[in-house]
């Protein structure tokens, strides 16, 4: 096969399809949904805190994810596009690190107010709560790209059957 035509396949394979705002905003929404019901009751649990208390902090915590899963998602997909890299387990790994790495900025500082701890205990805090988040962020993107490429997929077929039968 010529260079070219080699270079046009590998654009197209790692080719993102544009997202919505709809669409990152559904993301992300799911993303912190899932992850509060999985970790607040345990989270609670270990630090001997009431669940009300833990379920308010990681509703703010999820707010602030939130926000900053749409706005980095939107930055790291612009990158892809424009460097045209495919997302292996190895970018897998470094989006899901970029990410969390941000998001510690934003929360400890809050942990910190809400529970009343020091600065360095919310720092330590959030370290395991990224230990248990990565795996789930980069797992829980990984799912999320397989349905949105069968949908994608889905509704190029549809699109090209009603173009051919016109």
């Amino acid at each position: 096969m010529p260079v070219n035509v080699l270079s046009r396949e590998k654009a197209a394979k790692s080719a993102v399809p544009a997202k919505s705002v709809k669409e990152r905003a559904l993301h992300a929404l799911l993303f912190e949904l899932i992850g509060v019901l999985l970790f607040a009751p345990g989270l609670a649990w270990v630090l001997g805190q009431s669940l009300g208390k833990m379920g308010a902090m990681t509703v703010m915590i999820s707010t602030v994810a939130m926000l900053w899963n749409m706005v980095f998602n939107a930055g790291f997909d612009r990158l892809r596009a424009r460097l045209g890299f495919a997302m292996t387990l190895k970018a897998r790994a470094l989006h899901a690190i970029s990410f969390e790495t941000g998001l510690i900025v934003a929360v400890v500082p809050l942990a910190a107010w809400w529970l009343s701890i020091s600065l360095w205990e919310a720092f330590l805090l959030d370290i395991g709560l990224l230990l248990l988040f990565l795996p789930y962020t980069m797992l829980f993107n990984m799912a999320w790209d397989k349905v949105r490429e069968r949908v994608v997929a889905r509704k190029s077929l549809r699109r090209s059957t009603r173009a051919t039968s016109r």
